[in-house]
């Protein structure tokens, strides 16, 4: 599957609907102010408004439905979605042009308002949503027909495995699954799906064989004697952008946990990689680059404080760079002012605690007003963590959390952030017991992100280092 033609093919029908939309509805308002339009064509076409809007227009429409996520699981779209997203999008689309461009127009009544936001409406929708059903229809029949479909593995190797196998290998239309292999959850002499299926290994090898052969979608069909395993066996690929399924009990049915689109397909409980509505995600990006730049800026004084406040503290770096694990579980470097002596850390790593020696009397003030976090400013800019998110940590700390709290890996679903939940709600940890406690509010907040719980995060976090309650 070619992704990026894929996504051309949208980008470029989007492109040519708004254009062809823009350019009947400027007819159209050139018609409303001189109804002899038609007999001089040259005050359409001899109008330099009328070939800017062409060629601008569509621009802003691409942007608008980036935002929303339009392009994004380009392959996974369904008809009756695509419907009602692009009229939710147009919608909005519309309502900005109207008030930024249409407003002030010379119009006979205000009914005529009315009637150009209709068929501005009308017509972006229409020649969009067109142009995008031909496409996606085009997608799904492939997809149904097998022509294309998604790399998918099989955890599981015996009775329910093989009769799930049979089930979406057989069945029409297909749900695009392109099986490649099965890893098996307990090791028996022989496995059933062997048979039908390239066996690839233990489930603990999921990781790597999900990056190595791009798996799309893991399957969970374990048997009943193998469902404790089912935890560890998400724990896995938790922090991977794989789609997870699993054969439903009839609790899950019974708990409507059980949600499909299609009357045709398997029912499975699905697992989504993505944490957030695609649009909310635009946004939340959007706010971290545009805050932190403005954050940047403004508190540019603070920064010449802060860092004649270290120089002259203490001797050595105004800056300390260390190494801490974030999105997937990749390694990046993390930037603060130095709140402590040089040397302070040796050989093991070591956590603060509230009166350690090791902190410069200085680096007390930063650290209780969380002031020794700006320079990550830089480091959202760059892309590598956001204003919210969990706390990241040394990949010598997480081993060993890992042992005690194996669902820590969910974390590295999201970004890092400078702020968190389990930063508001319990500060700095001092040790690993600490850090335990700590994590189920990172949890809480990966499995309930939105912009909501983000805004509320940091307005706590102000809150915080206002009344230097910093811990």
């Amino acid at each position: 599957m070619n992704r990026k033609l894929q996504q051309a093919k949208y980008l470029f029908s989007d492109y040519f609907a708004a254009a062809i939309a823009w350019m009947l509805f400027f007819i159209y308002r050139k018609y409303l102010v001189n109804p002899d339009l038609f007999v001089n064509p040259e005050l359409i076409f001899g109008d330099p408004k009328f070939y800017a809007g062409i060629v601008v227009i569509p621009f802003f429409w691409l942007i608008l439905f980036i935002i929303a996520g339009a392009y994004r699981k380009i392959y996974r779209k369904s008809r009756i979605k695509e419907i009602t997203q692009t009229f939710s999008t147009v919608f909005i689309g519309v309502v900005i042009i109207f008030f930024t461009l249409l407003l002030d127009d010379v119009v006979p009544s205000y009914r005529s308002y009315f009637e150009s936001f209709l068929i501005l409406f009308g017509l972006q929708f229409a020649i969009t949503a067109s142009f995008r059903l031909i496409i996606t229809t085009r997608t799904v029949k492939k997809i149904h027909h097998k022509i294309i479909g998604f790399n998918s593995i099989l955890v599981g190797s015996n009775k329910n495995a093989v009769e799930l196998f049979k089930q979406l290998d057989q069945q029409f239309p297909s749900s695009g699954n392109k099986f490649i292999g099965f890893v098996n959850a307990k090791d028996y002499k022989e496995y059933l799906l062997a048979n039908h299926l390239p066996h690839l290994g233990h489930y603990s090898d999921l990781p790597k064989i999900v990056r190595d052969l791009n798996v799309e979608e893991v399957i969970i069909a374990v048997e009943r004697s193998e469902t404790q395993l089912v935890e560890k066996i998400l724990t896995k690929i938790e922090d991977t952008d794989v789609i997870i399924k699993i054969i439903p009990g009839m609790q899950d049915y019974l708990l409507g946990s059980v949600r499909t689109t299609s009357i045709f397909t398997e029912p499975l409980v699905q697992i989504s990689p993505y944490m957030m509505p695609p649009w909310q995600e635009s946004i939340k990006r959007i706010i971290d680059l545009l805050a932190s730049i403005i954050a940047v800026v403004i508190l540019s004084p603070v920064y010449i404080f802060l860092i004649a406040g270290v120089k002259f503290s203490s001797k050595g770096p105004i800056f300390y760079w260390q190494e801490r694990i974030g999105l997937h579980g990749k390694p990046f470097m993390i930037p603060k002012f130095r709140s402590m002596y040089v040397g302070a850390e040796k050989g093991t790593p070591q956590l603060s605690s509230e009166n350690d020696s090791r902190i410069t009397s200085f680096g007390k003030f930063m650290r209780k007003v969380r002031l020794d976090e700006l320079p990550q400013f830089f480091t959202v800019i760059k892309g590598e963590m956001s204003l919210v998110g969990y706390r990241p940590e040394r990949q010598f700390f997480i081993d060993q959390i890992v042992q005690r709290a194996p669902h820590y890996r969910l974390l590295f679903k999201v970004k890092p952030g400078i702020t968190s939940w389990g930063q508001v709600k319990f500060g700095y940890a001092s040790n690993v017991d600490e850090m335990v406690q700590r994590l189920k509010y990172d949890i809480l907040y990966v499995e309930n992100m939105s912009l909501a719980m983000d805004f509320k995060i940091m307005f706590y976090t102000a809150l915080i280092i206002i009344q230097g309650r910093g811990k």
